[in-house]
């Protein structure tokens, strides 16, 4: 069974709560504080309700050595602004100072420990750093969904040594809107499909096949599907040694009665370059590549939602750091957001990136904070932050 934030007394406890504040830095600034602001309802509650918040995270990709340009120092310095009263960054995730800081931390007010990849054993799960993690806290809180798919010390091996623990609203919002794509979702269903590769979605794949009626499929993963059906597809992104295995989901689709959609039409250029010029075409030359659906194919993706009651979408439909070839994956985007009888939920990662700025974003039934664990949970795994949880 898993427990909720809210069927726990936090009053006068200290609270070990770990988020996922792995965001984008640029010159030492936030590029996007999205993943901070997403847990800004749990931590909230634990102050409300006279909780002391000790704040973890990991950021980047430090392996196991501290690094000022990692620091968690920004995310100290936005949740401060964001709660209207200061966060102070402790020096180190463990170790006596900052022990201390934690003993004296008031009901209330919240710290943030510096980043936990600064040290090895967070990723090795190592069991005397989680203990020390665990040291002075009496109760633990899991709100970071983008981790759970890691068996990581803060999210795993913290468990053993806090006696209660429990999801954070985010994580539970996340686990009830992934889990209705999985579990008697309403029909007609469709699933989109884009990205780069075919191999980091087969998993996905093949466990929606088995839920959904439509499956469309868009980004650079098209190219290996289209490929395997005998079209020309110039020098578009290819993983040719998943031809077979593309034919194979085609050829299981086709028996389960599930439409298998792919682009009738392509926004191609010269290189996959931001200035790159772009020419729209029903046909792939030898020389080009395709970094976007073009307006037909957005027409005909949009044809396919008319109706639906439940549609999950995970990876973006083109090279969308380029404007000249985002504009599939954000007319497409904005048609779904804008339906209102759809449960939509967005696959989290590059997908969420992509539409972000957008107006009607916010329209979407759930954005989810994951990449690596959403697309886990959508093939229908266990995911060990959350197994820890319920244990």
């Amino acid at each position: 069974m898993l427990i909720g934030l809210e069927d726990l007394r936090v009053e006068q406890k200290k609270v070990l709560l770990r988020c996922d504040f792995n965001v984008p830095l640029k010159d030492g600034k936030i590029v996007d504080p999205a993943r901070i602001d997403a847990s800004l309802d749990t931590i909230r509650y634990v102050l409300q309700h006279d909780g002391a918040a000790v704040l973890c995270s990991h950021l980047g990709r430090p392996k196991g050595q501290a690094s000022a340009a990692l620091s968690l120092k920004p995310v100290a310095e936005h949740l401060s602004r964001a709660l209207g009263s200061e966060v102070k960054l402790a020096p180190d995730c463990v170790g006596a100072q900052t022990e201390r800081l934690v003993e004296s931390l008031e009901p209330g007010r919240a710290l943030l420990l510096e980043n936990l990849r600064f040290h090895r054993e967070e990723e090795a799960n190592g069991r005397q750093f989680s203990r020390a993690l665990a040291h002075g806290k009496q109760i633990y809180v899991n709100d970071a969904f983008g981790t759970a798919h890691r068996a990581h010390a803060s999210t795993v091996g913290v468990t053993e040594f806090v006696k209660e623990r429990a999801a954070g609203l985010l994580m539970l919002r996340e686990l009830k809107a992934l889990r209705a794509l999985l579990e008697n979702p309403a029909r007609p269903y469709v699933a989109v499909l884009g990205g780069a590769k075919v191999s980091d979605k087969i998993g996905v794949i093949r466990n929606l096949m088995t839920k959904v009626d439509t499956i469309l499929v868009g980004g650079a993963m098209a190219y290996t599907f289209l490929k395997a059906r005998g079209v020309e597809v110039g020098r578009s992104c290819l993983e040719a040694d998943k031809l077979e295995l593309a034919c194979d989901l085609m050829d299981e689709a086709g028996r389960r009665g599930v439409k298998f959609v792919l682009p009738s039409d392509h926004v191609v250029a010269d290189e996959a370059t931001p200035d790159a010029a772009a020419q729209t075409v029903t046909e792939i030359a030898p020389d080009k590549i395709a970094l976007d659906i073009g307006p037909r194919t957005v027409e005909e993706f949009i044809k396919c939602l008319n109706g639906a009651k439940t549609v999950v979408w995970n990876g973006p439909l083109g090279y969308c750091e380029a404007p000249a070839f985002a504009q599939g994956t954000l007319r497409f985007g904005e048609a779904l957001a804008l339906m209102p009888t759809v449960f939509s939920v967005l696959g989290g990662g590059d997908t969420a990136a992509a539409v972000k700025d957008q107006p009607w974003a916010a329209q979407f039934s759930h954005i989810s904070t994951g990449g690596g664990a959403t697309l886990e949970f959508l093939e229908g795994l266990e995911l060990p932050g959350v197994k820890a949880l319920e244990s």
